[in-house]
Formats: C-alpha cells, structure tokens, sequence
C-alpha cells in the first residue's frame, strides 16, 4: 500500500511539474526521489512551520498554508537537483496542481 501511494505521488510530482511553467523534474525516477523528499519534509519540516505561523495562519483564514506549501516545494528544489523550482509563484502554482492532480489519483486508484 506504501508503494502503490508513493508512485502515485510521484506520477502527481510528475504531471504537476509538466504542466507548471518554471517547474521541472529531469525523469519519472526523479519524481520517486521528489515524492520522498516532499514526503519527508512534510512530515518533519511543515508541522514545525505550521506552529510556528499558527497567528497569520488564524489571521489570514489558512490561506497562509499555501505559502508554507510553496516554501516546503522551494526547499524540496534548494535540496534536489533533479527538481527545479523557479520561484515562490511557480511553487505556489506548482503545490496548487500538485494538490489537485494528488486528489484526483486517490479519487480513482485510493
């Protein structure tokens, strides 16, 4: 179950990247290697980020999660070099797709 969720989150990197300009990854196993990396920093990075941003987070009605979404992919970027990022509104863009292809493969294979 772990696998079939970590390719499927690899063909989201993958697709997402192919369809935001200013984003790119170098292969399909490139992506795998994305979907870790993002894996990873969401479960140790983004909490703390979270707590962190709890005041603009309440102030902003948790619009400023997507911020943090742009900024987990832009550090995913800094890290990798099979992934590309542009900029802050390519990754934001970029977490937008990602998330929306993401619920649409758990919608037909989850």
């Amino acid at each position: 179950m772990w696998i079939l969720q970590l390719l499927l989150t690899a063909l989201a990197a993958y697709l997402s990247a192919k369809l935001t300009p200013g984003v790119s990854i170098t292969s399909y196993w490139a992506a795998i290697i994305v979907a870790l990396v993002l894996g990873l920093l969401n479960v140790f990075v983004k909490p703390i980020l979270q707590f962190i941003s709890i005041p603009v987070t309440v102030l902003t009605l948790g619009l400023f999660l997507l911020v943090i979404n742009a900024v987990i992919i832009l550090l995913a970027s800094y890290l990798l070099n099979c992934f590309h990022v542009d900029g802050f509104w390519s990754a934001l863009l970029y977490s937008v797709i990602f998330s929306v292809i993401s619920w649409i493969l758990e919608a037909i294979f989850g």
